[in-house]
């Protein structure tokens, strides 16, 4: 399936001082307090708040999103926001070991993709982004814009009055030893795909599966532990406040896409 976008239809500025969302995910508008921004220079970037998406079509539609980027610059940045069915992916060189199940001999949905990074989960109740951004509007550095996607989940923790934490080596956030976000990219020509999923309140059954990233020492957990009823919802207003304070945008939301969705 081709997805095509024009950036002139279906578009809605977004002030980030007045935004919060219905248990859908469709973003509504009302007061809180302004941020503060990284620096002077404010940038657009297309909001996609989806619902639930089958992994290929939304990593198709990532592709397209990165490909039109990479053969004209100009273009908006994009972030996806959005949940998926239950599936496994591998970054390009992970390793099989980390999986525990025989990957041809199963009935779980399981795709290798070209993020870096071992072996993940997604499942509904984990809130998935996938930021298209152009780095050389940001900074052309893959290590900065690791830590600061991981500063954007850092500062939604903090409006639960969670103490987000990394760990030297590793990528992602954790909360009291417990990995909550991981992520993982893909760059081309500065122009990223992939990105980061948080887990709000998922069924967790799917990581015992795996191990998940790779690390073997470390449990995952998600805020449903520590925050009694969250949801994706609520928590897709706080990463869209804290990506925008974080990467300094002005979010334009994209309306329906007629993309497929679950349930």
């Amino acid at each position: 399936m081709t997805f095509h976008l024009n950036p002139l239809h279906c578009l809605t500025f977004i002030d980030l001082n007045r935004v919060t969302c219905n248990t859908l995910g469709t973003l509504h508008i009302l007061p809180f307090t302004s941020f503060h921004s990284m620096s002077d220079t404010q940038n657009r970037c297309l909001l996609y708040n989806e619902a639930v998406i089958q992994y290929l079509e939304a990593w198709r539609w990532q592709k397209e999103l990165q490909g039109q980027r990479v053969q004209n610059p100009d273009l908006d940045d994009a972030l996806i926001l959005l949940e998926h069915p239950p599936v496994y992916t591998l970054g390009k060189a992970a390793s099989s070991e980390f999986i525990k199940f025989d990957i041809d001999k199963n009935t779980y949905e399981v795709h290798r993709i070209e993020r870096g990074g071992e072996v993940t989960y997604h499942c509904p109740g984990q809130l998935v982004g996938y930021p298209i951004l152009n780095l050389v509007r940001h900074r052309q550095d893959l290590h900065w814009y690791l830590r600061q996607l991981e500063e954007v989940i850092i500062r939604v923790l903090a409006v639960y009055k969670l103490q987000g934490e990394r760990i030297p080596s590793l990528t992602g956030v954790w909360l009291e030893g417990r990995k909550v976000a991981a992520i993982g990219i893909k760059v081309s020509r500065w122009i990223t795909m992939h990105g980061f999923s948080l887990n709000v309140c998922p069924d967790m059954e799917g990581f015992e599966r795996i191990v998940p990233c790779g690390i073997s020492d470390k449990p995952v957990s998600s805020l449903s532990e520590w925050v009694a009823d969250i949801n994706c919802a609520e928590v897709r207003v706080h990463v869209v406040r804290s990506f925008g304070e974080v990467f300094n945008l002005e979010f334009i939301n994209v309306e329906d896409k007629g993309l497929s969705r679950i349930g």
